[in-house]
């Protein structure tokens, strides 16, 4: 595998009984930068990181990380990895300076200063124990520890589910500006699209254990556009509207979401009897929705 992979997946699929949770997947992970990975539920995501991560075996194909095969990793392949999510899991009679002592005497790359530049954004005492923790403060702790361990792949696994404003913007803070981010690999699980859109430079979208889309997220964005018509009678049939993931009709006017059409559009929609057609441009976060919705909603191949 080239070094400058970091995830590979070659045909990879992962059956429980007639479900089939991964489908042939493909997916080539560069090293460096912020990856997000996003989809509606069971669309694979979980199922993928559990076999990257050694804790379950493909069904068939074959999957890689950090350059091994992820059925054959050792503790100390296992040591480069950091792992947060939305669980937040540690033992809550322990104190705070009893677990990262733990940590330290576990990881031997143990860096100090990005454990400290994480956990000083939050209010968090060496003395207190983990059960007396906010669930904030609590996700705050577990990243200081993971980038602590100077992982070459950081994981996190929607790391800010069940957070408040403040702690999810204390959070992305605390990534944002941590120096060991920017040493390693981040990937970055979430259904959050405002979090993406500041965090990640390549976005991910898994769909029914295949790859549906791999590119910058403005660039996903700019493939759907919204177009608002003003058509008389019922409109267009939907069925002969091409890329449509989503319309509605509000106050007389015809919303469509499409993927991939250019200003032809406008002349369908004034073919089809439209009087006034104006495009707006469209969140991440409703693209993303659309464009998922849309495959979430389509009938399984026979």
């Amino acid at each position: 595998m080239p070094n400058d992979l970091i995830i590979e997946t070659r045909a990879l699929s992962k059956r429980y009984g007639r479900k089939l949770a991964l489908d042939r997947l493909d997916l080539a992970i560069p090293r460096g930068r912020v990856h997000a990975i996003v989809g509606a539920n069971g669309a694979g995501k979980s199922t993928l990181f559990r076999i990257l991560l050694g804790f379950m075996p493909p069904s068939a194909g074959d999957a890689r990380i950090l350059g091994k095969d992820s059925q054959a990793l050792t503790p100390q392949d296992r040591s480069r990895i950091g792992f947060v999510n939305e669980e937040h899991t540690l033992p809550n009679w322990m104190r705070v300076s009893q677990v990262v002592g733990m940590q330290r005497h576990q990881y031997g790359r143990w860096n100090q200063q990005a454990f400290d530049g994480v956990i000083g954004h939050y209010h968090v005492l060496p003395e207190q124990k983990v059960g007396q923790l906010s669930r904030g403060e609590r996700a705050g702790f577990n990243l200081a520890l993971a980038l602590a361990q100077g992982p070459e792949l950081l994981v996190l696994d929607e790391p800010t589910l069940g957070l408040d404003v403040v702690a999810k913007r204390a959070f992305l803070e605390s990534l944002l500006y941590s120096n060991a981010a920017d040493d390693c690999t981040v990937i970055y699980c979430s259904h959050q699209m405002e979090e993406i859109e500041r965090v990640a430079d390549n976005l991910i979208i898994l769909e029914r254990g295949q790859l549906k889309n791999m590119s910058a997220p403005e660039e996903f964005t700019a493939r759907v556009s919204h177009w608002v018509a003003d058509v008389p009678f019922k409109g267009p049939e939907l069925h002969t509207v091409p890329g449509l993931l989503e319309v509605q009709r509000l106050d007389g006017l015809h919303h469509y979401l499409v993927l991939d059409q250019d200003d032809g559009f406008e002349r369908f929609l004034r073919e089809a009897g439209a009087r006034n057609v104006q495009s707006m441009p469209v969140s991440l976060d409703r693209a993303v929705n659309a464009f998922l919705a849309k495959n979430h909603a389509a009938p399984a191949a026979a």
